[in-house]
């Protein structure tokens, strides 16, 4: 998974962020029969406290309309685990590490649900 992540990743952060970006996120959908996807959305507002910070979208790079999908036999409570520590990899060694850690946070969850701050 973490490769084909990192290539979605890279590719999304290719263009270029907004000024008005200050955070990121990510949210996971469940997508139903195990089937899984992911967008990246860009923030104008970060709150650790508040998960709504990230209602306040400037830009989603495009990954609303190709969004990272996979399958995986699993419970919710796994994927997010999976992709938080697909993440934390990406933060450690991606191309685009430094364009996502020089902002206020990163966020992941899924949509209408809790945001982890990584």
């Amino acid at each position: 998974m973490f490769d084909e992540l990192s290539k979605w990743i890279d590719n999304a952060l290719e263009a270029e962020i907004p000024d008005e970006v200050i955070a990121f996120g990510f949210n996971l959908y469940d997508d139903g029969d195990y089937s899984w996807s992911m967008e990246l959305v860009g923030a104008s507002e970060f709150d650790a406290d508040d998960d709504d910070w990230l209602c306040n979208e400037v830009t989603d790079f495009d990954t609303r309309d190709n969004p990272f999908r996979w399958e995986k036999e699993a419970e919710w409570e796994e994927i997010l685990a999976d992709v938080i520590n697909a993440l934390k990899e990406y933060l450690d060694d991606g191309k685009y590490a430094d364009i996502l850690k020089a902002k206020a946070g990163i966020g992941i969850g899924f949509v209408d649900g809790d945001v982890e701050i990584l």
